[in-house]
């Protein structure tokens, strides 16, 4: 399996040029392809806060990568490099506050500086643990496919309908994608019958992105809004609902883009089968439950108003991100550690213990 997803592989979002990071900017898509390059830490914290990268791990990778240009900026500058560098830490770890991956990246980063040898480059050593880290999403990415086909066949072995939200594919991580890696390896294998894809409001990462990466794989794919998400699983069989996560808590509980909660509702009442698919890296066991996982709220304009020009009436928007699907609403949690099937705080702490199986 690993070989046929890796030559499968035709999308990638991230581009690390050695002194400058390429971003393609999901705004833009499907119509343009556009690539913003960034040399600063301030220049990649405004595309992480402005949408041009999107989805936990890509966010995280790219924090990484940010602070390699920041390290040679303030130690070219002279001075406390080191405490200056604390304020591009600073100025990524703001720029998205629900998806844990961008701490733990920030976090990665500057254990490697405290690891420095005598002598050692620290621009050189930062390079090499941020390239590390993009690497490692890339092969979580592979490792949580398997284990997420594993699931489906053994669930229901003949092709079937599988309903997804947002994006969780290439443009989201440094590889093949989360959920929708499972889902394209999932197709490789010949088990899928159709996807069914939220549109997911306001930003439409569904029609615009999982819809755009799922045709240029040649998957069966049908784009429906987020509200007709009961009436599918009534009436087009659906066996497995497939998300990715920004955030999970130590109980398990799942941040993901809003919207989600209400799909792990819908699917235990129609006897649907519910899978979250991240890498460890999401899990924060210093959360105990979903409760205390911060959601990001953004600008009301973005309901409100299209291209610049408002549509709805004159009132005020709700705005949130993020939801919180409790873990006692979750199948499966896949991740390239393993997978926890119906998660609590134990099996939580046990995955966490374990080493990468593949």
């Amino acid at each position: 399996m690993r070989e046929r997803l890796l030559a499968a592989e035709k999308v990638k979002s991230i581009e690390w040029h050695g002194d400058r990071l390429s971003l393609l900017d999901q705004r833009k898509l499907p119509t343009e392809e556009v690539w913003h390059s960034c040399d600063s830490a301030a220049a990649v914290a405004g595309a992480i806060r402005d949408m041009v990268v999107r989805g936990a791990p890509a966010i995280g990778i790219s924090a990484a990568y940010a602070l390699v240009l920041a390290a040679r900026t303030r130690m070219a500058a002279g001075g406390d490099w080191r405490q200056a560098l604390e304020e591009d830490v600073a100025l990524l770890a703001a720029s998205r506050p629900t998806a844990v991956n961008l701490i733990w990246a920030l976090k990665q980063m500057r254990e490697r500086l405290e690891r420095l040898k005598p002598g050692e480059d620290p621009c050189a050593a930062l390079e090499a643990q941020a390239i590390s880290i993009h690497e490692s999403d890339r092969e979580a990415n592979l490792a949580m496919a398997q284990f997420g086909v594993d699931l489906i066949r053994r669930h229901q072995g003949n092709p079937q309908n599988l309903l997804t939200h947002c994006n969780t594919g290439a443009l989201a991580t440094g590889g093949f994608g989360t959920a929708l890696g499972v889902i394209r390896a999932a197709h490789l294998d010949g088990l899928v019958e159709r996807v069914y894809v939220d549109e997911t409001r306001p930003w439409l990462q569904g029609s615009r992105l999982t819809a755009w990466e799922l045709l240029g794989d040649g998957v069966p794919t049908t784009l429906n809004v987020d509200s007709a998400a009961a009436h599918l699983m009534k009436t087009r069989g659906i066996s497995w609902v497939v998300v990715g996560a920004d955030r999970i808590a130590a109980n398990g509980d799942v941040a993901n883009k809003i919207g989600t909660y209400q799909l792990a509702v819908l699917a235990m009442h129609h006897g649907v089968r519910f899978m979250v698919v991240a890498p460890s890296s999401s899990i924060d066991m210093t959360l105990e439950s979903g409760d205390e996982i911060p959601l990001e709220e953004r600008a009301g304009s973005e309901l409100l108003e299209v291209n610049g020009q408002r549509f709805a009436a004159d009132v005020e928007a709700f705005n949130p991100v993020f939801d919180v699907t409790p873990a006692d609403l979750i199948d499966v949690i896949v991740t390239e550690k393993g997978v926890v099937e119906r998660p609590t705080a134990a099996k939580m702490a046990d995955l966490m213990s374990r080493k990468r199986l593949h």
